[in-house]
């Protein structure tokens, strides 16, 4: 197998760093004949492709290309375009990796094609989520890093062909979310399954949940109300709708817990404070994320009363 890393990055150059170190620091086998760091540069203004370039030799294995600023969907497009491996990975540029990660995926899609006798199978790895820059990998799993997403860009490994035959990104999502998962479902339809690689970890960094974050976070939801009315054009069925919380069953659930809004940024304010100060970080995001999905569930119905 030849590995071709995918990475979209935008104004991530601190955590990118130890992303790209990480990906140099691979122990591989004979599975994997090579692979490469194919780098996206979705316009960033942080100096992202001035620092790569006066440390070229640290990183090898990258090819670096850049766009303007279009989006993860164009990036990694034209990541694939790119690329000259036979197996996409896509991870993100603030997933910190093992050193064993590309040949867990490798092994893991040896081994499926084996016991299954078919090649229609790609790899899901294990995305831990951490705030802690300085060792991001010493971060335990924890049950709020399960996912049950079928396709999930943050680390997945895939055969180039099935990409191509699926006919890629769909470069509409602009805004945040819904472009990885609206791939999944046409993956799906080709037959594809999902393989899940718990050896292939990689560990999310994001900083620490502070107030400050609030309005760029309810911006992010009310997108991807809008993403999500543009994944359900594409595919009107039920289980889109309860994947984009578009039912009446999320409207009275977060409708109730938010009390139709009275629990929102501000009124919830003092009690994540008090949380964040007491280094309960992660447990005030949890409690956010009450109103955050109630964002989000009124972004998707107003979407959708614009194409009415």
């Amino acid at each position: 197998m030849f590995f071709s890393v995918v990475i979209p990055t935008y104004n991530r150059k601190p955590i990118l760093e130890k992303c790209l170190k990480a990906l140099e620091s691979q122990q591989l086998t004979d599975c994997i004949t090579n692979y490469e760091i194919v780098l996206i540069d979705d316009g960033s203004t942080d100096g992202t492709l001035e620092w790569l370039a006066e440390r070229a030799e640290e990183f090898p294995h990258v090819r670096c290309f850049a766009q303007s600023h279009q989006g993860p969907a164009a990036a990694r497009n034209l990541g694939v375009k790119q690329a000259k491996g036979d197996t996409i990975v896509f991870i993100d540029s603030d997933l910190v990796v093992t050193e064993k990660f590309l040949q867990a995926h490798a092994e893991a899609l040896e081994q499926a094609q084996k016991n299954l006798g078919d090649d229609r199978i790609f790899t899901y790895g294990w995305v831990i989520n951490t705030c802690n820059f300085d060792d991001p990998t010493a971060e335990p799993y924890k049950l709020t890093d399960f996912s049950a997403a079928y396709f999930a860009t943050g680390n997945v490994a895939i055969a180039r062909k099935w990409l191509e035959e699926a006919g890629l990104f769909d470069t509409r999502f602009q805004l945040y979310g819904w472009e990885d998962l609206e791939l999944g479902i046409r993956l799906k339809k080709l037959g594809l399954k999902l393989i899940k690689s718990p050896t292939a970890v990689g560990y999310h960094w994001h900083p620490p949940f502070n107030l400050e974050q609030i309005p760029k976070l309810i911006e992010k939801e009310i997108q991807r109300g809008r993403m999500g009315v543009l994944f359900y054009q594409k595919h009107p069925t039920w289980e889109v709708r309860m994947m984009i919380q578009m039912t009446w069953l999320h409207r009275l659930l977060w409708g109730l817990l938010s009390l139709g809004g009275k629990f929102n940024e501000q009124t919830m304010a003092p009690l994540l404070q008090w949380l964040i100060d007491r280094g309960k970080s992660q447990l005030a995001l949890e409690i956010a994320r009450i109103f955050l999905n109630w964002y989000n569930v009124q972004g998707v119905y107003a979407a959708y009363q614009e194409i009415q």
